[in-house]
């Protein structure tokens, strides 16, 4: 019999450390496999099985999959540390009009139309582009969890204040989900251990009067009479 385990894809920048960890806690019987794909593939690869769950970029087109959004990240743009744009705490859109922009074919912004003038060339991956930076062949935009990814001490990067932001989701093929996807769905979404979609909410806690006012009831339905210790009934005498 197979064990029972989860794989979960993620792509470049994004980190699943805390919502593994978590799952290790409340899980520790079910493995948890984290499995890097290149944002390129990660829906196929969720289409094809090779993976449970995908926490990525969201692509254009999504058929066949459930995708929630989990958290938005600033849009950057990636220059060498003595450039002009290096001089500014953020820069904006406009500030990039004359700049020249490499996009990588693995691009994940997907910003159309891309402000300043496109270099011909377009790299392989986003860390090639990064490379080309380097050699002062143009600049780069990507989420900033990439250009922290892929930093080097000759490159800085800085804001771009007006640009779109980039969505990170967590995608899962449609329909109904087998248990564990469900479970670590939540882990993500911050449901808090033993609690699940639809499950009733526990009864409240009763005062130590309530509870004697029960235990009161209760022998009464039972025929039993309650007295005070200490004191007999007149007819006792």
């Amino acid at each position: 019999m197979t064990p029972l385990r989860l794989t979960v894809g993620y792509v470049p920048g994004v980190t699943p450390a805390k919502w593994a960890r978590t799952w290790a806690e409340r899980h520790p019987e079910v493995p948890l496999r984290l499995h890097a794909v290149a944002a390129a593939v990660a829906a196929d690869a969720l289409r094809t099985g090779t993976i449970d769950v995908a926490l990525l970029r969201p692509p254009a087109d999504t058929p066949g999959l459930a995708v929630i959004t989990l958290y938005q990240e600033t849009t950057v743009v990636v220059v060498p540390t003595d450039h002009l744009l290096s001089a500014a705490d953020e820069v904006t859109v406009a500030d990039l009009d004359e700049q020249p922009i490499l996009t990588p074919l693995d691009d994940v912004v997907g910003w159309v139309p891309c402000p300043g003038v496109q270099v011909d060339h377009r790299p392989e991956t986003t860390k090639d582009a990064t490379e080309l930076v380097a050699a002062g062949l143009g600049a780069l935009i990507v989420p900033q969890s990439l250009a922290r990814l892929y930093h080097r001490r000759d490159l800085t990067y800085r804001p771009i204040a007006d640009a779109p932001t980039c969505p990170v989701a967590l995608a899962v093929p449609a329909g109904r989900q087998p248990e564990l996807v469900e479970e670590f769905i939540g882990i993500v979404r911050g449901r808090k251990p033993g609690s699940s979609r639809g499950q009733a909410q526990s009864a409240p806690k009763r005062t130590a009067r309530e509870k004697t006012l029960a235990k009161q009831a209760a022998r009464a339905a039972s025929g039993k009479v309650a007295r005070r210790p200490g004191r007999a009934g007149r007819g006792g005498r």
